[in-house]
């Protein structure tokens, strides 16, 4: 009876003392619940979205994945009429997004020419992890992705109806006769994705 009681506490106490990693705890279903503050104000309502692909993104300023705003602005250019790509700056990885919304969106502005709908600076990773983050990275882990946020400029991409269907990670640059075969099989992934 001792030895059971023992063996009890000492489990109890393990449970508490040995962390688990779990997913974050969402209720939300779709992508499509979510609205989230705009870089200069206004709201983001991905329910707007609905009938094209939607390409997430954790942005920074000071990352050497930074150029890839170039890549994403060429390619919303280029599929604005069934892609729409929504950046998300974040300071989680090394402080490489130390800015404010303003000096973000003039950054931006001025060295990428950025077009696409920019959010309001969050959280990707951690305990402060914002809602739509919590979302994606349950989702995208039942989906077979552990830990899909390893760095900047990680991509989720969801369909026209607001199913995901996979990430692209940080160094996955989405661009035509990239050198890189990663980087190239990433892209003709996301070309078959939008039909092309």
């Amino acid at each position: 009876m001792k030895k059971t009681l023992f063996a009890g506490i000492a489990f109890l106490l393990l449970s508490f003392i040995i962390p688990v990693r779990t997913s974050p705890v969402v209720k939300e279903t779709s992508i499509y619940q979510f609205k989230v503050p705009g870089l200069l104000g206004g709201i983001i309502d991905f329910s707007n979205f609905k009938g094209k692909k939607i390409l997430v993104v954790n942005t920074a300023s000071k990352c050497g994945n930074t150029p890839q705003y170039d890549d994403l602005e060429a390619l919303y250019k280029k599929y604005k009429n069934k892609l729409v790509i929504v950046g998300f700056p974040a300071n989680n990885f090394g402080g490489q997004e130390p800015g404010t919304n303003s000096q973000i969106a003039e950054f931006c502005k001025k060295n990428y020419g950025v077009t696409f709908p920019m959010a309001a600076k969050v959280s990707v990773k951690g305990n402060d992890m914002s809602p739509i983050y919590k979302y994606m990275v349950a989702t995208a882990e039942k989906n077979g992705f552990t830990d899909p946020i390893k760095w900047n400029f990680t991509k989720f991409l969801f369909d026209e109806n607001g199913k995901f269907l996979t990430v692209f990670f940080n160094s996955d640059r989405l661009i035509p006769n990239n050198p890189n075969p990663k980087g190239k099989e990433a892209y003709e992934k996301l070309l078959s994705y939008l039909g092309e």
